[in-house]
């Protein structure tokens, strides 16, 4: 094992080890309770069943085989997600088939981004993630199952699914994914287009036609954003199949994968000698695992909050430092689009996620580990094929097959990870270092300040923005606004760029998965809605953002600096198209380097009484105190 990755494991162990042991003790306690069917009462039992047919009633009534309760993101808007719409019959035919059973435990929301990218609806983004995770839980709740089947695919799915899943940490889980749809359209060309029509140099029926050749079919969206990112983050951690990621919908394959999912779900269930609990399986080794998958591909910034609040469901805290550690140490193995031409599919086919992993365990970057697959994170390194019409598995091919897409560890694209922690005057925020050009990752120009982030466009329109600047766009934090995706501005950015000048974004906001080549300092912590340094910055402030040292500097004078008020956001009220209903989310909201919380998530302990005595004292999680998780953390000497 790398030093590196031993001595993050170590910290994060051992700042986590009060929070950890009190998670694990609920787990044990909530198993040794008795939270299956057998200690229903009669009522209510025959709720649970009332619905099923004559032979599912007559097996959950026995209470001997195996019950699977599946949480379904299904919605067939959701390009991702239409394939789930019959896995739940094919789960239940094939639980049949093996002696068990299987009920839908519940149903989640799924939102697009694609859709409410730069729309008023992107506002509920990141918030729904916790809706998704409390979902989870009301779906989970009835004491009915003996294991879990999550069908999810995208942004805050995933992560929602994930953290409700984990608080019910004694069920054994298995994700199962819907895979990308078919290469249409390059994403490479879809991109140009954009920027054409940004510099109106195309028609919106030419930019439409473009869209829908990209995007043209069920399955996820081919591009390597936070969707794609989840997919290679949950086999990272042996939540998911090997190799069942990138199989596209509909194939005979992916079929297969489903049928296996399921027979595995009900190998690793209490009723069996083979019992494997998410809670114990997602530990320090797993989070580390899923963070040193996402810096090997350069993936998804989104994933710097979402695996913070993962963490957290699971007792353990994580941070934005043990992100830049590891980032020194991991090199680069993958190009996909934004961090290059190819798309997941391409990606697959040179060797996809088989290779990936064997190259990271064989470097000792990725620790082995107990996974949903008996054969622990080595599994991962074979990939699934269909041989005489049974699934099988071979192992990753010995040498990239295009080593302009996947590259061994002894010669990476670039020899540390895709994402940079930045540092400097306006406190911290997160760099996607993969996909910008090392020409363009340092920026020294003044700002441009707004609130709105549509301001930006109008004053490109009125020919009033510098040749060179770093748009400065605050008030976009979890507190401000729900921290929406601010991909919309990448087509104006991209398109300044190309014509020879220094741009770059700074912001308290996110950025889409996809976002890519122009320099940007997201996540900024704190956030202007709570006064911090961003609220400070004024039109025409020199700042210095250098992606590669890690450093963000305002140049202005001490004097003037201290005596600056933070502005308030100036931008006018969006319409409510259901903002209203989140507005205790956005009062009671954590920080983004906190995994941007809006609900109580994992134990929160006292430390005196954990570290000392070895007990543990539950204590309430209060999610609008900015130091709420300080008991919970033992630091660092």
């Amino acid at each position: 094992m790398h030093p590196r990755i031993e001595e993050v494991v170590a910290r994060i162990a051992r700042r986590s080890a009060c929070g950890r042991r009190a998670y694990l003790d609920l787990i044990e306690a909530s198993r040794l309770r008795g939270t299956t069917r057998s200690h229903l009462s009669c009522g209510n039992l025959a709720h649970g069943f009332a619905a099923s047919g004559t032979h599912d009633k007559n097996a959950i009534k026995a209470g001997i085989a195996p019950n699977i309760g599946i949480v379904t993101a299904f919605n067939d808007m959701l390009s991702a997600h239409q394939p789930f719409e019959t896995y739940p019959s094919q789960v239940k035919a094939f639980a049949r088939a093996m002696g068990a059973t299987a009920q839908v435990a519940g149903g989640v929301p799924a939102m697009c981004d694609g859709v409410t990218q730069g729309r008023i609806g992107m506002e509920l983004s990141l918030f729904s993630r916790d809706v998704i995770a409390q979902s989870t839980a009301i779906a989970l709740c009835h004491d009915m199952f003996d294991v879990a089947l999550c069908l999810g695919v995208c942004d805050k799915i995933v992560p929602g699914l994930l953290i409700g899943a984990l608080a019910f940490g004694h069920l054994p889980v298995v994700f199962v994914p819907a895979g990308p749809m078919p290469s249409g359209l390059s994403n490479k060309a879809k991109a140009e287009v954009r920027e054409r029509y940004a510099a109106g140099n195309a028609t919106r029926e030419e930019l439409l036609e473009t869209e829908a050749a990209s995007y043209h079919s069920p399955g996820t969206c081919t591009f390597y954003g936070t969707a794609n990112s989840n997919q290679i983050l949950l086999e990272a951690m042996g939540l998911q199949l090997p190799g069942a990621s990138f199989v596209n919908p509909g194939t005979p394959l992916r079929d297969a994968l489903t049928r296996a999912a399921t027979e595995r779900a009900l190998a690793i269930t209490a009723l069996g000698d083979d019992y494997r609990p998410i809670g114990q399986l997602i530990d320090e080794r797993a989070i580390v695992n899923a963070i040193v998958a996402l810096l090997a591909t350069g993936g998804s910034t989104n994933h710097t909050i979402h695996f913070v609040a993962v963490a957290r469901a699971a007792g353990l805290r994580v941070t934005w430092e043990d992100f830049d550690a590891l980032a020194d140490v991991v090199p680069l193995l993958a190009r996909i689009y934004p961090n290059g031409d190819a798309d997941v599919n391409h990606f697959q086919a040179a060797g996809g996620t088989a290779f990936l992993f064997r190259e990271l365990l064989d470097a000792g970057l990725m620790c082995d580990l107990a996974t949903v697959d008996a054969g622990g994170m080595r599994a991962y390194t074979r990939e699934p094929r269909l041989v005489d019409g049974k699934l099988a598995q071979t192992d990753a091919v010995a040498e990239s097959l295009d080593a302009a897409v996947a590259r061994p560890a002894s010669n990476p694209f670039e020899a540390t990870g895709g994402l940079r922690l930045v540092r400097g005057t306006l406190g911290s925020a997160l760099a996607k270092v993969s996909a910008v050009k090392p020409q363009h990752r340092k920026v020294d120009a003044p700002a441009v300040v707004v609130d709105d982030p549509a301001e930006l466009r109008v004053r490109h329109k009125a020919g009033t923005l510098p040749r060179d600047f770093i748009a400065v766009v605050r008030h976009q934090g979890p507190k401000a606004n729900g921290m929406p995706e601010l991909h919309s501005l990448m087509p104006l950015l991209g398109m300044l760029q190309n014509q020879g000048r220094a741009v770059a974004l700074v912001t308290d906001g996110r950025l889409s998965g996809a976002s890519g080549k122009v320099p940007s300092a997201i996540h900024m912590t704190p956030e202007a809605a709570v006064g911090g340094p961003i609220a400070r910055v004024r039109d025409g402030d020199r700042i210095i953002l250098d992606c590669e040292l890690g450093t963000l500097d305002v140049r202005v004078a001490d004097a003037e600096w201290n005596a600056r008020i933070p502005a308030t956001n100036s931008a006018p009220a969006g319409q409510d198209l259901g903002r209203t209903l989140f507005a205790f989310s956005r009062a009671n909201v954590g920080p983004a380097d906190e995994g941007a919380l809006s609900i109580s998530c994992g134990p929160l302990f006292d430390a005196s009484a954990g570290n000392e005595h070895g007990g543990s004292t539950e204590t309430e999680y209060d999610v609008g105190t900015l130091d709420a998780y300080a008991p919970f953390e033992a630091k660092d000497a």
